[in-house]
């Protein structure tokens, strides 16, 4: 056991945490200060684990579940922060260590989750779980630990289980080194622009934002296309320069393809392998098979079913879309073929043309700092939570924000932290976490949760202008936030986010319908200048065009999830997972001038780590989800009704994994849905 004498003041502040409000004191440790901290928390964690299995008393919830549940908090400090940076504004000390921790955290793991002696123990709970007398969380708790024993290779022999604690900790490593290359190849590359008729069509603030990316490179003499969405999708749109646009789109498209270090294709082709050969060992066909087991489709073909006649009806969509986009390209007297780097600009044209407006008219009404001012209003119409800001507060970042959030009564709930702006250090994309999740074991704890966001950061003393888009990511991530700062349970195990993968994204999803309700554009979306509220014709032309480019859209995500199947489906070995991906396509009859949203070489969701591998389906199954519980509010007639908030508030956002996501759904709803309201929101 590590001895308190091997405890080091920084030490203490990684795992203790005593800085402002709860929070780590960022000032007390340093990057060098992680590797040992890990060394002496792992230690203690298999400590508190190996007191459980030595305990000499017949198993109990109480000396095996739950000090199971309680082990390893200084575990849990150390690994929130560490992967906190690792995503969120990383190095490369952190990165050289992330190669490290991954697959030791991964060896520790399997150490437990195969330890005999310790699944005897939960296994005797689990059999005789019927005559525990147990409420209905501590069952689901019990069920899902065991559950995920057995998921880890509890019930392996001796043999197999040291095979699939290797596949477990290479899998680590691979995940760790595929995001790192990705971060790598966008950080390295940016198209700079020194003629300033080259920015013809870019509206202002993009120019802002892309002179301040240029100056952070070191280039003050130049405006630079960087590899972040918040700059090289707004890019690909507005700028008349077709040269440029194909150069921005092929680095956007070959992220993690580009050969050298960075290159991912390898990589990917392990990964498979490895999957398909863990899920084998655990007696399932194939790794979707595995990963599908404990989600609310359950089987590949349920999620087939859901994909398929969507991928249908956007293809045909797309099609029209095309067909309109190259009569624009003809009537301006050129006769290229319309191109994946044509695509977003022409469509930008065709609905300015259409609804008499575009992104540039709606961004100066659309301020960063009055979008999470109308998140956290519509969270208080709904949910009755405030938001009280400190400022000054060390965090791991100086862009980073800090948010006490209290319930209606005025007490605290708990913490919100917001990281906003790309910058070089940050991996791209979008997402929630904690630091610390909600509980009430053994006096509990309060959640303290973030999000992380890649928006074009302005120049100083200017305003951050959002597009549509961005703003429908700041509601998504804040649902995800209100799904962890709600949480009410009593185990940790269940908290929050912890459940199924597919159910995961119904908070989210659904949040993002209150950003564009007329309440909330009325009252937060004001010009950036005049502080005029948006003209209602504007808001109406919004509404008009939500459907606009919809087959574009679907094609993209639709697109993707298919690919992510048929790799974790594959009855064959995959040794060239482009030739792969490029075979799935030309059978899914993917149009030429569309790629997926994210190819499979820097598609982080599914190869840096396996989050959503066999996964990415989830945002629609959980689409379908959302549709249908917004329903119900328009139904109502009152898009903030306080009685089906307070239903939302108990059976979505504060419960957890505390029952089964198809019981939750249906006491709010009363039945499941079916896909009609999804398919027709997306105007499909």
């Amino acid at each position: 056991m590590a001895q308190d004498n091997h405890i080091t003041p920084a030490y203490a502040a990684l795992s203790k945490w005593s800085g402002p409000l709860g929070l780590p004191d960022f000032s007390k440790f340093s990057d060098s200060d992680f590797k040992t901290a890990f060394d002496i928390a792992l230690e203690k964690d298999w400590a508190d684990v190996e007191a459980v299995i030595l305990n000499p008393d017949a198993p109990t919830i109480e000396n095996t579940l739950k000090a199971l549940q309680l082990s390893g908090r200084d575990l849990s400090h150390i690994s929130a922060i560490f992967w906190m940076r690792a995503g969120a504004h990383t190095n490369a000390d952190i990165q050289a260590l992330e190669r490290e921790i991954a697959p030791k955290m991964s060896r520790h793991s399997s150490r437990i989750m195969m330890n005999e002696a310790l699944f005897a123990r939960l296994d005797a709970l689990y059999q005789n779980r019927a005559g525990l007398d147990l409420d209905e969380e501590t069952l689901r708790v019990l069920e899902k630990s065991w559950k995920a024993f057995v998921r880890n290779g509890a019930r392996l022999d001796a043999q197999d289980k040291a095979r699939l604690a290797d596949i477990n900790e290479k899998l680590a490593g691979l995940g760790a080194a595929f995001g790192q290359n990705v971060l790598k190849d966008e950080a390295s590359w940016a198209l700079y622009i020194t003629d300033e008729a080259e920015l013809a069509g870019l509206p202002e603030q993009l120019r802002a934002a892309m002179k301040a990316a240029a100056a952070e490179r070191g280039r003050g003499d130049a405006w630079a296309v960087t590899l972040s969405r918040a700059i090289v999708e707004p890019f690909l749109t507005f700028s008349s320069m077709r040269s440029l646009r194909e150069k921005a789109y092929d680095a956007w498209a070959k992220r993690g393809e580009n050969g050298g270090e960075t290159d991912n294709r390898s990589l990917v082709a392990e990964i498979i392998a490895l999957r398909d050969e863990k899920a084998k060992l655990l007696g399932y066909a194939n790794f979707a098979a595995f990963k599908l087991d404990d989600t609310m489709a359950k089987t590949p073909d349920a999620v087939m079913d859901l994909l398929l006649p969507v991928w249908d009806k956007a293809r045909q969509r797309a099609a029209e879309e095309q067909a309109g986009l190259e009569k624009l390209i003809a009537g301006e007297g050129l006769n290229h073929p319309l191109a994946g780097w044509d695509w977003r600009y022409y469509a930008e044209k065709l609905r300015a043309e259409r609804f008499a407006f575009d992104e540039g008219d709606l961004k100066p009404y659309l301020q960063l700092d009055k979008m999470i001012e109308a998140a956290f209003d519509v969270a208080t119409r709904l949910f009755g939570l405030t938001f009280k800001e400190h400022q000054g507060i060390k965090t791991w970042h100086p862009d980073v924000r800090v948010w006490e959030v209290l319930n209606a009564d005025g007490a605290r709930r708990g913490l919100f932290l917001g990281d906003y702006f790309a910058r070089q250090s940050k991996r791209s994309g979008a997402w929630m976490s904690a630091l610390q999740v909600s509980h009430r074991l053994n006096g509990g704890q309060q959640p303290i949760i973030y999000n992380v966001m890649n928006f074009a950061k302005p120049p100083k003393g200017e305003a951050a202008l959002l597009s549509l888009d961005d703003a429908h990511t700041l509601f998504h991530e804040f649902g995800h936030a209100l799904h962890g700062l709600l949480s009410n349970v009593t185990w940790p195990a269940v908290s929050g986010t912890a459940v199924s993968r597919d159910f995961v994204e119904l908070p989210s999803q659904l949040y993002e319908h209150w950003l564009t309700e007329r309440p909330v554009l009325e009252k937060f979306a004001v010009h950036y200048k005049t502080g005029e509220p948006i003209p209602q014709a504007l808001i109406d032309k919004v509404q008009e065009a939500s459907t606009f480019n919809a087959g574009f859209n679907t094609v993209e995500f639709t697109s993707s999830a298919l690919v992510d199947m048929a790799f974790h489906t594959s009855e064959t070995p995959i040794t060239d997972p482009l030739a792969f991906e490029a075979d799935v396509l030309k059978k899914l009859n993917m149009p030429d001038a569309i790629i997926m949203r994210h190819r499979t070489p820097h598609f982080l969701h599914v190869f840096g780590g396996d989050g959503y591998s066999a996964g990415y389906y989830s945002y629609m199954w959980s689409e379908v989800l959302d549709a249908d519980v917004f329903a119900a509010f328009e139904e109502s007639g009152d898009v903030f009704s306080p009685e089906l908030a307070q239903k939302l508030k108990t059976y979505i956002y504060a419960a957890g994994g505390s029952k089964d996501p198809e019981e939750l759904y249906k006491t709010f709803r009363g039945r499941m849905p079916s896909p009609q309201a999804m398919i027709e929101k997306r105007g499909l």
